[in-house]
């Protein structure tokens, strides 16, 4: 199976698939998603590859302001689109200061993410845990947002850390295309933070090492701060993990 797909105008668009998960099962191959953002997806070729996914539901992270500036998915048949805005703090990350610790800060964002968005990322799992054909979820670079929300699907589905903070960094493999991409769109501008685009394993780990500070675990935050009972979670490791 095939972990990053192509696209001309989506990148860092990946299947969560094959990771191993507790009790000897693994994540099925083909049914969750995550990307950067779709409103990108716009060419004749890229929309016959992403029919041929068969997604059904598609989960954008973004601010609704950034899906008016940047645009969304097109409309397609059969496919149900949800904006779910679970960062209510926003930040430039070009105006970072270049002296902060960078992972740290990051990790600060997402902790705050965790506790503002805890509405919106129920439902997400709740979409997740209840759609009847694959999903994909994205925000704008498909770095921050979507790696926090995938690094909550694979711990609840039993995937060790080192497995989740290995996903969270392939998203180093775009990080020129990143800058690349702010650049094109900010001309003129200075982009005073050095680590931007950059998507390390500490980020994430450091991440989850909040989250089981604050809460005892990450199923205990999905559990008590979320409001996820026991039999979601079961429907959400019955659909996504083989047998």
């Amino acid at each position: 199976m095939t972990r990053h797909l192509e696209f001309e105008g989506p990148y860092n668009f990946r299947d969560l698939g094959g990771y191993p998960a507790s009790d000897g099962q693994a994540v099925r191959w083909g049914l969750l998603y995550r990307s950067s953002s779709l409103g990108r997806l716009t060419s004749a070729t890229d929309l016959e590859r992403f029919r041929a996914l068969d997604i059904g539901t598609v989960i954008d992270l973004r601010y609704p302001w950034e899906i008016e500036r940047r645009g969304r998915i097109p409309e397609l048949d059969g496919v149900a689109y949800h904006n779910l805005s679970i960062e209510h703090r926003p930040y430039d990350q070009a105006e970072i200061d270049p002296g902060l610790d960078p992972w740290r800060y990051l990790a600060d964002r997402f902790a705050e993410v965790a506790e503002d968005g805890a509405a919106e990322i129920r439902t997400v799992l709740e979409l997740i845990a209840g759609a009847e054909r694959p999903v994909v979820f994205h925000c704008a670079a498909g770095k921050d947002r979507t790696g926090l929300i995938a690094a909550l699907v694979l711990t609840l589905l039993g995937v060790g850390e080192d497995d989740v903070a290995a996903d969270f960094a392939l998203t180093e493999l775009v990080t020129n295309r990143l800058v690349a991409d702010w650049r094109a769109a900010n001309p003129g501008r200075t982009l005073r933070w050095p680590a931007f685009g950059r998507a390390p394993e500490e980020v994430i780990r450091l991440a989850l090492a909040d989250l089981a500070a604050a809460h005892g675990s990450v199923h205990a935050y999905a559990t008590g701060k979320i409001g996820l009972d026991g039999a979601l979670v079961g429907r959400l490791r019955a659909r996504l993990l083989t047998a």
